[in-house]
């Protein structure tokens, strides 16, 4: 009997320890939210790139030719920019009132260092697809995107689910085949921030947010 208590108490030990050293209360419904974001947003981006001609007719054009179309990199960025600052947005907030509700608290040193290992990549790929904007090499971006996002969410995951790096390494392979399939980017995007995010977040919404 009293083996078995010391058992018990060595369990909820190492279950307080994991819990201190986790970021626990990221939600899972954000990341179904940020897939729906990702989601308009590639719709209303395809508007914006393919309205005129239709798709396959329209492809080469947008890889060749964009540069001379200030607009639309312009609409495009600004879509881009929108659904960021919503995902991180509805993230915050979610997060924010999971932890209220388990009576956890959101801003801990686990929490910054989530921040900071996983701002590195994501900092480093922003910087990356400005030069790459720069130099006219438009079609590249959308794999780089998935790319960096994907190792930032594998830098990330060591403070927080363990499942979330297996969301990283599908975006990092997403964006590999995207690299091989120029033109094709904003299918792949939509794929990668819209589908996957969904797939991934109703995965943790039902494994721990009920």
């Amino acid at each position: 009997m009293e083996n078995q208590n010391i058992e018990d108490e060595l369990v909820s030990i190492r279950s307080l320890m994991e819990r201190s050293s986790k970021f626990i209360s990221l939600s899972g419904l954000s990341g179904i939210m940020a897939g729906i974001y990702a989601l308009i947003g590639s719709a209303l981006a395809y508007h914006t790139v393919y309205s005129r001609t239709g798709f396959f007719s329209s492809r080469d054009f947008v890889v060749a030719d964009i540069d001379t179309h200030l607009n639309t990199l312009i609409h495009l960025l600004i879509i881009a920019a929108a659904v960021l600052l919503l995902s991180v947005c509805t993230g915050i907030f979610l997060s924010v009132k999971k932890a209220k509700r388990k009576g956890q608290s959101v801003w801990t040193t686990t929490t910054r260092s989530l921040l900071f290992h996983s701002a590195i990549p994501l900092v480093t790929g922003g910087l990356f697809m400005m030069i790459l904007m720069n130099r006219g090499y438009y079609m590249i971006v959308a794999p780089a995107s998935l790319i960096f996002y994907g190792l930032a969410v594998i830098s990330g995951s060591h403070y927080t689910f363990t499942d979330v790096k297996y969301l990283g390494i599908l975006q990092i392979i997403l964006g590999l085949i995207a690299a091989l399939y120029p033109g094709y980017g904003l299918i792949f995007w939509a794929l990668g921030f819209g589908v996957l995010h969904i797939v991934y977040g109703s995965i943790m919404y039902f494994k721990y947010d009920r």
